[in-house]
């Protein structure tokens, strides 16, 4: 029963985030065309990068999932909030041109994630093959000595994935929060009484990697916990 009891929360600490985000993204989606005088996600994202002097920064359709991508300096977003004209369209499109102005002005969490970012996807390979190689290598040299090396050697690579995650946290809030929120409050960009709403949206957009950053806390502390044994 105890057991089953903390599969439960860990389901509802991974899960229940993301849950959350999709119900409030897509509640906000409607009335569609709440904003179409005002004009598209895309359209305001346009509009919001020349406002601060960003005009070298793309703004494009993907299917890939909202971003912004500081190699190709792009702004991108999925068809609904591209295309849209829901308040969740252009909630979303002020987030990620929040990232945008992160790049822009050099903040330091904000190159300090894109910097262990590259670090990181080669530390999941590594730590993902020292993992399995553990029992293998044990086996082959019968030095626990070595399997629990091997294992280290695995822990301290995902470790790199878990600093990624942590550090995404504050990142996407400064966006929502930080940025986003302020300039849809005083360019008054949203109708009367969606202020409230918006926030909403730009707390799920920020939470969006919750639930990644739980998963890699919670592998990180089971390897850690197989260690000591």
């Amino acid at each position: 029963m105890f057991w089953i009891i903390i599969l439960l929360i860990i389901a509802v600490c991974v899960f229940l985030p993301g849950l959350w985000v999709k119900h409030v993204m897509e509640k906000y989606r409607q009335p569609a065309d709440r904003y179409r005088k005002q004009g598209s996600g895309g359209e305001l994202a346009r509009h919001l990068l020349d406002s601060f002097g960003l005009g070298n920064v793309e703004v494009e359709e993907t299917s890939a999932g909202d971003h912004y991508d500081p190699v190709a300096k792009a702004v991108r977003l999925t068809p609904d909030n591209y295309s849209g004209y829901s308040l969740t369209a252009v909630t979303v499109a002020a987030h990620e041109v929040g990232h945008a102005i992160q790049d822009s002005r050099g903040e330091f969490l904000f190159l300090a994630r894109q910097k262990l970012v590259k670090t990181a996807m080669v530390g999941e390979r590594i730590a993902g093959m020292m993992l399995v190689a553990a029992p293998l290598v044990l086996m082959l040299t019968r030095l626990p000595q070595a399997g629990v090396i091997t294992i280290m050697i695995g822990i301290v690579s995902m470790a790199l994935s878990t600093m990624v995650h942590l550090l995404t946290l504050p990142v996407e809030f400064d966006a929502s929060y930080g940025k986003a929120l302020p300039i849809l409050q005083k360019g008054g960009y949203l109708h009367d009484g969606d202020l409230e709403h918006a926030e909403k949206i730009l707390k799920a957009a920020a939470l969006t990697y919750v639930a990644a950053s739980l998963t890699s806390l919670l592998n990180l502390g089971r390897w850690i916990a197989v260690l000591r044994r």
